[in-house]
């Protein structure tokens, strides 16, 4: 959601904190605005709109400070405008803060605040914040022990940071349960929301924990926990490559991170996987453990969750243990039937996710076992769970999700066939030819994105239309989930995906006149069935795209894309390709901002 930049050194803050902010502009946005110290005191200046708005107005250029602050906002509480924009002066212009998360409590304490005499310039959440800490300070005298005080006051989440004109050498940062990183430099240091934005500055960082404070100065990085008692962090090399964060040629990052697929898929299969061997050096899970387990839950939210499908049939036939896909948001509110038998796996590309992260904390306190699945070491996710393992897809910018994606179920699987090797449920002979093919997986990738011409040509077909349906079965109908969500992310056509088996049971009454049909078929067992029903669309006037490995007389369809043959279990790896293409090229025709569509974030940091 929102986006926080920082920076305090020797430089002068305003282009870092700018090139910062278009650096976070994927996590969607609707204002910008940054702070600086200068010799008079911290100034602000701020604009609702896109960065380039902000970096426009005339009095930017006249910051010459070399500490500041910066957030991009995406509107909670207050319309988008430039006084609802961050960042936030408390009354006396002894605060400026930017934030991001939402206060849920932010009405009691306006009242608390404007009882003592304070008053409120913008209908923000935010605003309490500066103000409350200046309410403090009044009693204390005291930098940071006045924003401890204003946070134990906090109920919410919040990524926080604060400049104080008393204090002009320093920042304070603080977190909960919303993302936060801090860069070391020489004698500069660098804050952001997400590694990316800091990344070509940087590869050195520290994460801090809920309630943990870092008191910045040029030179130095204090830390503190929530009763202010000094403690150590250890810093992390990330080895992403910088260049991976830029289009490198490519017109979008989408584009660019769908052609990465054949790259990002090797990448994590050679971190598990390696001469026929399945190697986790992050954890060991015993047999003992395995046995023990009757249940496993794949937990996540939007394509995190599609992942969690695709491979929801690896684990039962190969490990033989009931396994339930479900959403974060609905799986933290249910109750759900959780104890020591249940092992809980959570996906989230950013490490951020608000609910996966919650639903994690859940299944803990229930005293299930945990593994995380994240791409950004260090985030969240993998700080809360027992175990965690890593994608290796590198930095993903766009919003909608393509090379994590695949990554994930790359690495699901791999998880699952780790998980069938040590219960020795099923013979060694059938795992070892899975791994065979997984290997084969990123040359597979490389053959399906040549299908790209023909894609094109459909995509010129379809692109003004209002309406598209994908059928799929069984695994199939998990990729049709994915592929529709895909779509609707960045053309905002309006599309729905079911499996090809419930036609009949409602959703053919929406099938008309030369409206578009996508059909996914890789599995030779449903092969038949699956035909028949994109039949009977055919006969009610659909014009049908399908997607196959098998051998089907491709006549009966309009158009039909062949992708390389492979495992079932293998299959939304690549079959999700041609149709990530498809929606990419349907949005390029209708001339929207494939990386940044409306109404959505990279990550989703809130409720």
């Amino acid at each position: 959601m929102c986006g926080i930049v920082g920076y305090i050194g020797t430089k002068k803050a305003k282009p870092i904190l700018i090139n910062g902010l278009l650096r976070l502009e994927y996590r969607g946005y609707d204002s910008a605005g940054i702070a600086t110290m200068e010799k008079d005191g911290i100034k602000i200046v701020k604009e609702k709109g896109r960065i380039a708005n902000l970096d426009a107005k005339e009095e930017i250029n006249s910051l010459e400070g070399t500490i500041g602050i910066g957030h991009t906002r995406w509107a909670t509480h207050g319309k988008p405008s430039a006084v609802n924009s961050h960042p936030h002066y408390d009354n006396s212009k002894t605060f400026a803060v930017v934030h991001n998360g939402i206060i849920e409590n932010y009405h009691e304490l306006r009242k608390f605040l404007e009882d003592n005499g304070y008053h409120f310039l913008s209908d923000t959440d935010t605003e309490v914040i500066p103000n409350l800490i200046h309410y403090y300070y009044k009693k204390e005298h005291d930098f940071l022990k006045s924003v401890k005080l204003a946070c134990d006051d906090l109920k919410g989440s919040f990524a926080l940071e604060i400049l104080c004109n008393d204090y002009p050498d320093n920042m304070i940062v603080v977190r909960q349960d919303s993302p936060l990183v801090i860069g070391k430099g020489l004698n500069e240091i660098y804050i952001s929301s997400d590694i990316p934005a800091i990344l070509s500055f940087t590869k050195d960082f520290y994460f801090l924990n809920d309630r943990e404070y870092a008191v910045l100065s040029r030179k130095n990085i204090e830390f503190y926990d929530n009763n202010l008692n000094s403690i150590d962090k250890m810093v992390k090399s990330i080895e992403w490559n910088t260049a991976s964060a830029e289009k490198d040629g490519y017109e979008d990052f989408m584009l660019k991170e769908i052609y990465e697929q054949p790259n990002s898929i090797r990448e994590t299969i050679g971190s598990k996987l390696s001469e026929n061997k399945i190697s986790f050096t992050d954890f060991e899970i015993s047999k003992d453990y395995l046995e023990t387990i009757n249940r496993i839950y794949i937990v996540a939210c939007g394509t995190a969750k599609n992942a969690g499908l695709a491979t929801k049939a690896t684990f039962e036939n190969f490990c033989k243990i009931p396994t339930e896909v479900d959403i974060a948001s609905e799986f933290r509110y249910r109750d759900p039937l959780i104890n020591e038998h249940t092992l809980c796996i959570y996906i989230s590309q950013s490490g951020e996710t608000a609910d996966t992260i919650a639903a994690l904390k859940l299944a803990k306190q229930k005293g299930a076992k945990t593994i995380a699945v994240a791409n950004v070491i260090g985030s969240s996710i993998t700080r809360e769970s027992d175990y965690c393992v890593y994608t290796h897809a590198g930095p993903e910018i766009a919003v909608a999700s393509t090379k994590a994606y695949t990554s994930q179920v790359v690495l699901l699987n791999i998880l699952a066939l780790y998980f069938a090797e040590v219960l020795e449920r099923v013979p060694a002979l059938e795992i070892d030819n899975i791994k065979k093919e997984i290997m084969d997986l990123p040359k597979k990738a490389e053959i399906t994105l040549g299908n790209v011409a023909e894609i094109k040509n459909f995509a010129n077909t379809v692109y003004k239309e209002t309406d598209i349906f994908f059928l799929g079965r069984g695994i199939d109908s998990y990729v049709a989930e994915e592929a529709s969500l895909k779509l609707k992310e960045i053309s905002y056509i309006h599309s729905e995906s079911y499996p090809a088996g419930e036609l009949k049971h409602g959703p053919i009454a929406l099938i008309e006149n030369d409206v578009t049909v996508i059909g996914i078929i890789t599995n030779p067992k449903l092969v038949e069935k699956t035909v028949s029903n994109i039949q009977e669309v055919i006969t009610r006037g659909a014009k049908t795209l399908v997607i196959t490995n098998q051998k089907i007389n491709d006549e009966q369809f309009y158009k039909t894309i062949h992708i390389p043959e492979v495992n079932p279990c293998l299959s939304p790896i690549l079959s999700i390709i041609p149709l990530q293409l498809l929606a990419y090229y349907i949005s390029k025709e209708k001339g929207l901002d494939v990386d940044k569509p409306r109404n959505l974030a990279k990550s989703v940091t809130v409720e």
